[in-house]
């Protein structure tokens, strides 16, 4: 499959990446399996992926959460990087054409006490919103390229309580 169809399969749009990268042909390797399964795992059990209800949670915390994956991104880039070179691409894009103009936004209004104003509160959430739909895709993804369900689809539908 081609690096253009992976995206586009899970709503990764608005990139700015050569078109030569796009229309490259990619089989993920092992180590490329094992990268996106552990950042998988990462997304999935933050709140770059989970719902967070109008009266719920902090907003620092939810901005710290997302950028902490920086960090995460970062060690896995650098034990696996080499062995799993087009996953590290595709990290590094997403990191820095998705999540960075998010955090970098955000970080000084959360310093400045902004979000003490509603209307800036509500900004945040919104976007926070639309990062979120932006990272299940990738999550989606990695799933894919881990070779595994995306266990994000466990909570769709009808569902049983225990």
């Amino acid at each position: 499959m081609k690096i253009e169809d992976w995206f586009e399969n899970w709503g990764i749009t608005g990139l700015k990446i050569s078109a030569g990268f796009m229309q490259m042909e990619w089989q993920p390797r092992p180590e490329e399996e094992q990268a996106a399964w552990e950042l998988y795992i990462e997304l999935i059990t933050r709140v770059a992926t989970q719902p967070l209800g109008k009266d719920q949670g902090d907003e620092a915390a939810a901005l710290s959460s997302i950028f902490s994956l920086f960090k995460v991104t970062r060690e896995l880039l650098k034990q696996k990087g080499r062995k799993a070179e087009v996953f590290s691409k595709i990290a590094v894009v997403i990191l820095n054409q998705k999540i960075r103009p998010f955090t970098a936004k955000w970080h000084k209004r959360i310093t400045d006490n902004l979000l003490e104003n509603p209307e800036e509160k509500a900004s945040f959430r919104k976007e926070l919103e639309q990062i979120q739909n932006v990272l299940r895709g990738y999550a989606a993804m990695l799933a894919k390229v881990a070779g595994v369900e995306d266990f994000q689809k466990l909570e769709q539908g009808p569902l049983q309580e225990l």
